[in-house]
């Protein structure tokens, strides 16, 4: 699959839907997607990995670096995630206790399934 990030606004949140899979390779391109986020003072912000399957170590150092940024200017992260694999991981590593991790878009939000963006190819 090919690393798309659809950016979406949902409610009073920004999320960004991420596909494929986050590794070296693709990991700039969604630290520069989150910065430019902030640039535009998008502080609430949900990156829906669920259509993400596989995260790399560089691609953890970026989702860190995100929760960093989004914290030193007084926002929020949410991520979303139900894959298994993708779960392990965190919890293995302890980021488990790190990140606000939910189970949908709607949890993470407050606002309906319907409204959640999809992955663009």
């Amino acid at each position: 699959m090919q690393f798309e990030v659809n950016v979406a606004p949902v409610g009073s949140w920004t999320v960004m839907a991420v596909a494929g899979e986050v590794d070296v390779a693709t990991a700039p391109r969604l630290r520069k997607e989150v910065v430019a986020l902030l640039g535009e003072g998008h502080d609430r912000v949900v990156v829906d990995l669920e259509a993400v399957d596989f995260v790399d170590s560089t691609g953890l150092g970026v989702l860190i670096g995100v929760l960093r940024r989004v914290n030193a200017v007084g926002g929020s992260l949410r991520l979303v995630c139900t894959t298994d694999r993708i779960l392990d991981l965190f919890a293995l590593t302890g980021l488990d206790r790190v990140f606000d991790v939910r189970a949908s878009v709607g949890d993470a939000t407050g606002e309906s399934p319907v409204d959640s963006p999809e992955p663009t190819e």
